[in-house]
């Protein structure tokens, strides 16, 4: 049967790129595109159908793909910023504008299903898995093995690009991993159109299989960009899988040392961490990506949102600051203390003014145009995913040696890790995962993995003093109206 795919810009490049065969062009009608056209092209030229994976990745920082015009929607990084906000680790101290304050600080979008934000993520997310089911569906379907290379590696891209977005989705959509409830759609070809909520097992396999399939097919693939995956992005993209579901912390163990032990990157030293996290050619990132003036951002972007140095909510009154509880626990002489503003006679107190700035270091920015890059993984996640699984599976001394090797480029003398063991390791890795990756949307995952609970600072504008458990209700999102209302299978099991 044929596969028929509205036609946009994704397959207008497509067609662009195989522009060389009008017999190509005239098959169909004008207004589709079919899978088996794009199969056919990429058979003969990769080209074509790398074009719709370099679409996906551009999806990724791209403005209103959450299908709004909102200026916090802009892609991954603005959903790490509600995760960071939702695990209380970044508190909005100041709001002038309004941004984030009653739908995600207040956590109204988690409590009521017909708030926007439920939709933006949704939407985000489930647009990437149909992106990338055009790129598998072009390329043979789920147990393809491509016989050119360079598909074989793009469709191993795809892969992990399909099971990144299904993992975001478990994680904002379901309090823990409870393999028999059922939580979302699962769509894994391009036929499906609505269908029912399936156990989570089945959404977990699905990723376990892409990654798994994805780190063979991208074994021997060099990347020309770190804005692509490679097979270390699948790996650790598995490890967070994997930590999450737990039970598998000798597979997280072992991913995230394949991983270290690469030799592909180095963790950012004492200057780097300063440095304004702002170049993605920084040899401790993994995945990100190169933002330019091409790439249209301004305003509504990360950088628009956190930044002071940045022509940015963050300077004119929206300020994003760490937790005042989570800034005690720092020592006053580990480099990441002096990542934020210390001054609480100002109300800029505790904004990350030496962690994330653009370069030009002018506040409120120089320029209207964002150039600073997007970080989505670093290296020192996997040291303190190792760590962190090195200890749940009884493995102290390796846990030991992880954070160690962490904390010897972040504070003088890192010993006294030495004389931690059981719960009182775990909770020193917990922390320093806190610390280490402040503000880069890795704290609420680690809040599930930890099954942590929060109290927020006095530095917050809501829920000040109060625990907040990794379970509770207003930890997770609801699934939007629009899709209770657009899908008869959602609809009749919500009833």
């Amino acid at each position: 049967m044929k596969k028929l795919i509205k036609l946009t810009l994704v397959t207008a490049t497509l067609m662009l790129a195989y522009s060389c065969s009008e017999d190509y062009l005239v098959k169909e009608p004008s207004e589709f595109i079919t899978t088996d056209q794009i199969a056919e092209a990429a058979s003969k030229n990769p080209d074509v159908i790398r074009g719709t994976m370099t679409g996906i990745y551009a999806l990724m920082f791209e403005t209103g793909t959450g299908g709004t015009t909102n200026h916090d929607d802009f892609g991954q990084k603005g959903y790490d910023i509600y995760s960071d906000m939702m695990s209380s680790d970044m508190a909005l101290s100041v709001s002038t504008y309004g941004w984030y304050r009653a739908e995600i600080t207040e956590y109204q979008a988690a409590l009521d299903f017909t708030r926007t934000r439920n939709y933006m993520v949704w939407r985000y997310y489930y647009r990437i898995i149909r992106s990338a089911n055009t790129v598998i569906d072009a390329l043979g379907g789920n147990d393809a093995i491509p016989e050119n290379d360079e598909n074989k590696y793009i469709l191993g891209q795809a892969k992990t690009m399909r099971a990144h977005s299904y993992f975001y989705l478990a994680q904002f959509f379901q309090k823990t991993y409870n393999p028999s409830e059922e939580i979302l759609p699962l769509y894994d070809d391009l036929l499906d159109q609505n269908g029912p909520k399936v156990a989570a097992s089945e959404i977990y396999a699905l990723i376990e299989s892409d990654l798994l399939s994805a780190i063979s097919l991208l074994n021997g693939y060099t990347r020309t960009a770190k804005v692509e995956v490679n097979q270390n992005i699948a790996k650790g993209v598995l490890a967070y899988v994997y930590g999450a579901m737990g039970g598998k912390d000798l597979d997280v163990k072992t991913l995230t040392g394949q991983i270290i032990n690469s030799g592909e990157f180095t963790l950012m030293n004492d200057t780097e961490v300063l440095g304004g996290f702002n170049d993605v050619n920084t040899p401790g990132w993994m995945w990100g990506a190169d933002i330019t003036i091409d790439s249209g951002l301004d305003l509504v972007s990360w950088w628009g949102q956190v930044d002071y140095y940045s022509y940015s909510y963050a300077a004119y009154g929206d300020y994003k600051v760490i937790d005042s509880d989570l800034f005690a626990t720092i020592p006053a002489d580990d480099v990441r203390k002096g990542q934020f503003y210390n001054n609480p006679a100002d109300a800029r107190h505790l904004m990350p003014l030496f962690k994330f700035y653009d370069a030009s270091r002018v506040a409120y920015g120089a320029s209207t145009s964002v150039v600073a890059d997007y970080i989505y993984m670093r290296v020192a996640e996997m040291y303190l995913l190792n760590a962190e699984s090195s200890a749940k599976s009884g493995d102290e001394p390796g846990a030991r040696t992880s954070l160690k090797f962490l904390l010897n480029q972040r504070i003088p003398d890192a010993s006294y890790v030495d004389a931690l063991s059981g719960q009182a390791l775990l909770d020193e890795i917990s922390l320093q995962t806190r610390i280490e990756l402040w503000g880069e949307g890795k704290s609420y995952l680690a809040m599930k993995r930890f099954k942590d609970t929060r109290t927020r600072g006095d530095n917050h504008l809501s829920f000040v003093g109060q625990p907040i458990s990794y379970d509770d209700e207003k930890m997770t999102f609801e699934i939007p109206e629009s899709e209770i209302q657009n899908n008869p299978f959602v609809s009749s099991q919500n009833n």
